[in-house]
């Protein structure tokens, strides 16, 4: 418990450093997107859940049995591999020609690798500890665990159809449609991991994506595109 506590705080840290780093740079980047102080109240909910992961049967932050290629290794690959497609959809065949200025979803570098770490562990405490905790949790303590499969895959349905089902474009139906199953798809892989290898595992699939979606693609558009 108490190392899940430490990566709690050091993740606080990273998130803090990133806002003080942003109000900086406001000045000369009025359009940056700045983590909120408010942001670190929200991000206090999620300490109690840290008692709770062996008592929901989920791995510790840190537990023993869990291999580190199935905590970071695993995860981070195949959170790059939707990265990827991401960037093959909506850059290359959407948007090939250069931006005229940073779009919103990126941010300059390195300011990126703060932002969008903080903002992935933002994510991952309302779309994963919090609801696959107290799912399971409150499986565990009523049925006793006879029923956990079922409560385990009614979690991992239930927590991946959020995040996709919130961010469908107004675009072609192709489109919609592939946004809907990606996103879908690496939500329901996140929801696994989380419960094979713990909320590290969730978490780096997560960056992975978001180091190929706004972080290298944002050094392109900033260093290549904007730099003709």
């Amino acid at each position: 418990m108490s190392r899940n506590l430490l990566s709690w705080l050091l993740l606080f840290v990273l998130a803090a450093i990133g806002a003080v780093y942003g109000y900086a740079l406001l000045p000369s980047w009025p359009s940056l997107r700045v983590w909120g102080w408010d942001s670190f109240a929200w991000m206090l909910l999620g300490i109690p859940f840290l008692w709770w992961q062996q008592r929901a049967g989920l791995p510790d932050f840190w537990a023993p049995q869990v291999p580190h290629r199935q905590r970071f290794g695993w995860p981070l690959l195949i959170g790059i591999g939707f990265g990827l497609l991401d960037v093959l959809i909506w850059k290359v065949i959407l948007h090939p020609e250069p931006y005229p200025s940073l779009p919103p979803f990126l941010q300059p570098f390195p300011y990126s690798l703060f932002l969008y770490t903080a903002g992935a562990w933002e994510v991952e405490l309302f779309y994963r500890l919090i609801p696959l905790t107290l799912i399971l949790w409150l499986g565990s303590t009523w049925q006793e665990d006879r029923h956990r499969q079922a409560f385990v895959w009614a979690a991992i349905l239930l927590t991946s159809l959020r995040e996709p089902l919130e961010q469908l474009p107004s675009a072609e139906w192709w489109l919609v449609l592939y946004s809907l199953l990606s996103g879908f798809a690496m939500n329901a892989i996140q929801a696994w991991f989380f419960v094979r290898a713990g909320f590290l595992a969730s978490l780096s699939l997560r960056l992975g994506h978001y180091l190929l979606w706004h972080i290298l693609l944002g050094i392109w558009v900033e260093w290549v595109e904007l730099a003709v």
